[in-house]
């Protein structure tokens, strides 16, 4: 008999997937009057809203109606100004669902989205993490979690462009209470472990491709601080978390840009669970816990380590004393 967390998880497995087709099918075919850029000047494509329509419409169909905290916002697109793209995302959603829903449905869709993330039980969902990467025919991922009473119980991470050992690309993580599991196109799933190097030196970081994201030198001084001298791995977006938890490498940190700024919860759930059930530890730059209560950003946590998890203690004191300036 299905349960209900294992009624959740294919929804999710199949909202993701479905995501990904889409962005797949988009990226690269991008003209002009489907971007725009949102208040922060990151570019939002098409498929972002699309991909939140999508997801939300396939969770709320297998699920009933559900508390979700997207990144985008309907009212984005309400205007008559962005109607250029407002139709194409309504294009996109019926292509990729096989409907012919109106824009006013669409629109419902997206705005499922608007939840605060206070309530006990939510999901959350970046709909393209990465978009700089998408928009350069790169690295992206689709991120979707659930969340109860402030702890992530499941992680979906799709991500469509990633290299596979066997050389094909794009595979989809999942994770639950019992391990995580990377599906790659039609093949059964796989399950996915963190590296643990024995040494030190033979640990590799992972970091963005994009320099706003992450100050590369300041992840020069803290590898070098841990005696690490391997070339960094750099990817875009939470694609990241999916390299450690299948042991590309063995180190991911998020630091914090400015005193003042808190991560979104979109931006790290799916993928810090995929981490956790692949045998790794996530935690903020002091060594604690993610706490995903506080509404849609970590109003209580600063940046963010994901490590193989052997030498975890070891990167957050390196981490310090590269922030203290010690």
């Amino acid at each position: 008999m299905e349960t209900d967390r294992s009624r959740q998880l294919a929804a999710a497995i199949d909202a993701v997937r479905s995501a990904a087709e889409l962005c797949a099918a988009a990226q690269g075919r991008l003209v002009a009057g489907d971007t725009l850029t949102k208040g922060d000047d990151s570019p939002v494509t098409v498929a972002d809203f699309a991909a939140q329509a999508v997801v939300a419409a396939v969770l709320t169909e297998r699920l009933g109606a559900l508390d979700l905290v997207g990144e985008e916002a309907a009212a984005d697109l309400a205007d008559d100004a962005q109607a250029t793209l407002r139709d194409g995302v309504v294009g996109l959603v019926n292509a990729q669902l096989g409907r012919d829903a109106s824009a006013s449905t669409v629109l419902d869709w997206i705005g499922i989205g608007g939840a605060d993330g206070t309530t006990d039980a939510y999901w959350t969902l970046d709909p393209i993490d990465g978009t700089k990467g998408f928009l350069r025919g790169d690295q992206y991922a689709i991120a979707l979690a659930l969340i109860e009473r402030g702890e992530v119980v499941l992680g979906v991470l799709g991500c469509p462009n990633l290299p596979n050992p066997d050389g094909s690309r794009g595979a989809v993580f999942a994770a639950d209470a019992d391990g995580c599991r990377a599906y790659a196109g039609a093949d059964e799933p796989v399950d996915v472990r963190v590296a643990r190097p024995d040494d030190l030196a033979d640990v590799r970081f992972c970091e963005s491709v994009e320099s706003g994201h992450s100050d590369h030198g300041q992840s020069a001084r803290i590898a070098e601080r841990l005696g690490i001298t391997a070339e960094p791995y750099r990817i875009d977006s939470q694609c990241k978390y999916a390299a450690v938890a299948r042991g590309d490498a063995s180190i991911y940190l998020r630091l914090p840009t400015r005193a003042d700024y808190r991560e979104k919860i979109w931006d790290h759930a799916a993928g810090k669970f995929v981490v956790e059930r692949a045998g790794g530890v996530v935690t903020d730059v002091t060594g604690a816990p993610l706490d995903f209560g506080h509404g849609r950003r970590f109003e209580r946590n600063r940046g963010v380590i994901a490590t193989d998890g052997r030498f975890h203690d070891e990167v957050v004191a390196a981490v310090l004393a590269e922030l203290d300036g010690v």
